[in-house]
């Protein structure tokens, strides 16, 4: 294949041939015109005027001075520096991440794309077309910009505005609506946000926000017609199906179900489900099996876009099962997990505030590992690596968080009247733990660590009645609802629902992802 026809099939290269040929002509028109003007000067006699000599080269430099007229049409600012690679969006929608796809660059270049967006032949620009801002001077041109940007450590929305290089006046407007549909406090860390600019005749306004602060739900502000920002709610509607998935221990419930592909959240509420009566560090063994149902919620496409509430969940414990159903009692806006019998399994305090941990030294006395002498040892410890999740063992106030002595990094909750515990030695807390808080049974409230007069990583609890320590092991602690007369009924009618449907499942021990 010769040169011409690889020309020919390359709209790209041939669109470089092009942008160079108007230089390339200018520059072989100037060598000839003064190549010729030298020429005429050598062979004229010697006895023409100077008035004649002058009119012969007020016509060459008229000459020079129309070819660099006709290049500077074709291609005026080809030595302009290409803008930066930022995703334009035209009205319609369609990204743009390529200048050389731009609708308007081909005309600063004098060619123009074909119907199908191929580079075509070249044209002469519209009488008023803008080499400066590349738009016909009748008409102004206008792109959406848009950029993502993701929260980071000490991010406001404001700030996040101002990095973009939105108008401040314009900045507050749009806040200011935003806030109608969603509180700008609640920014999550590592949340995208984006923002969509309008470059209007070089300036750039602020047309929009948006952002999604759940799976389901997503709040935009946009620019109307008359200049004002409005807010917009949109909540997208998700469908749960039910999975059900299981396996044999091996070491611990928590990494035999990471293995099975259980989402972490799941995992989470199936370990808080099954606290209230376990103690995971001295009842689970290996060979102990677990299962589990739950919800997954999908989008209209079907893909999972969240995990749901865990319908029925069980244990078997050397021989022994346990099996909790979830139920929503018609006199209760809160639904709880109640055994096959109606009990709830909810007690006052959880037996164990962590999984996967060694118990390595009991409630009583003790020769303490660090001063060296005996003295009461007024909580229980468990081993667990740095890092692991420690939960609050029942709903209650936060009464203290932070640096307690010999103690490290301290947490201590007020559950009732009489019921407080304690947890020391974390590495650090959770993100939104304050004093004053209110906590929820089985919610993560810091990580295990070795603060303070501590050997290793490790939890230290501690349960306090009416203030006085008693060991968290052994301690009677009351129980939650008991289901009767109608209630009892409607629950039984319920369990043989969920036992229906979780026949009609196959337990899989290694859940696809989506």
């Amino acid at each position: 294949m010769n040169g011409r026809n690889e020309e020919g099939s390359n709209p790209r290269a041939r669109a470089v041939l092009l942008r160079r040929r108007p230089l390339a002509l200018a520059a072989t028109g100037m060598l000839t015109v003064l190549l010729g003007a030298a020429v005429v000067s050598a062979h004229m006699p010697a006895q023409q005027s100077k008035g004649q000599i002058r009119a012969v080269q007020d016509r060459v430099v008229q000459a020079v001075l129309d070819l660099t007229e006709g290049y500077l049409r074709f291609a005026p600012d080809l030595m302009a520096p290409t803008p930066p690679d930022i995703a334009l969006h035209a009205a319609a929608g369609a990204t743009v991440r390529d200048r050389a796809l731009d609708p308007i660059a081909p005309l600063r270049f004098g060619v123009a794309p074909d119907a199908d967006g191929a580079i075509g032949e070249p044209v002469d620009p519209p009488l008023n077309f803008d080499f400066r801002t590349g738009a016909d001077k009748a008409e102004t041109s206008e792109l959406l910009i848009s950029r993502t940007f993701a929260v980071g450590k000490g991010d406001t929305l404001m700030k996040l505005l101002s990095t973009a290089g939105a108008d401040a006046g314009e900045s507050a407007e749009a806040v200011s609506a935003l806030r109608k549909v969603f509180d700008v406090k609640r920014l999550q860390l590592g949340q995208e946000i984006t923002l969509t600019f309008r470059r209007d005749d070089e300036q750039m306004r602020l047309e929009a926000i948006n952002l999604a602060p759940s799976v389901e739900r997503q709040v935009a502000v946009a620019r109307t017609g008359d200049g004002a920002f409005k807010a917009n709610e949109t909540l997208v509607p998700l469908a749960p199906r039910l999975a059900r998935a299981g396996g044999v221990i091996d070491d611990s419930l928590f990494q035999t179900a990471q293995r099975a592909n259980i989402p972490p959240g799941i995992i989470a509420d199936m370990i808080r489900i099954f606290s209230f009566d376990v103690d995971f560090q001295r009842e689970v063994q290996k060979g102990d099996s677990f299962q589990v149902m739950f919800e997954r919620l999908t989008d209209e496409q079907g893909r999972v876009a969240k995990e749901g509430n865990i319908t029925f969940a069980s244990m078997t414990l050397s021989g022994q099962v346990l099996r909790y159903f979830r139920y929503q009692p018609s006199d209760d806006r809160d639904a709880d997990y109640f055994t096959e019998k109606g009990q709830s399994v909810r007690k006052a305090l959880l037996r164990t505030p962590i999984d996967g941990a060694r118990l390595t030294s009991g409630f009583g006395m003790r020769r303490h590992p660090i001063l060296g002498y005996t003295a009461q040892h007024k909580g229980v410890d468990f081993a667990a690596a740095v890092g692991t999740p420690i939960m609050a063992a029942g709903d209650g106030t936060v009464e203290m968080a932070g640096w307690n002595g010999a103690y490290g990094k301290y947490v201590r909750i007020r559950h009732n009247s009489n019921y407080s515990t304690a947890y020391a030695h974390l590495s650090r807390f959770a993100s939104d733990l304050r004093q004053g808080q209110r906590i929820r049974q089985g919610q993560t409230i810091g990580y295990v660590g070795t603060t303070g007069r501590s050997t290793g990583p490790h939890l230290h609890y501690e349960v306090l009645i009416n203030n006085s320590h008693v060991n968290p092991l052994s301690v009677r602690l009351p129980t939650g609802r008991n289901l009767e007369g109608k209630e009892l009924l409607r629950f039984r009618s319920q369990i043989e629902e969920t036992l229906a449907a979780l026949n009609e499942l196959p337990l899989t021990t290694r859940l696809a992802q989506n």
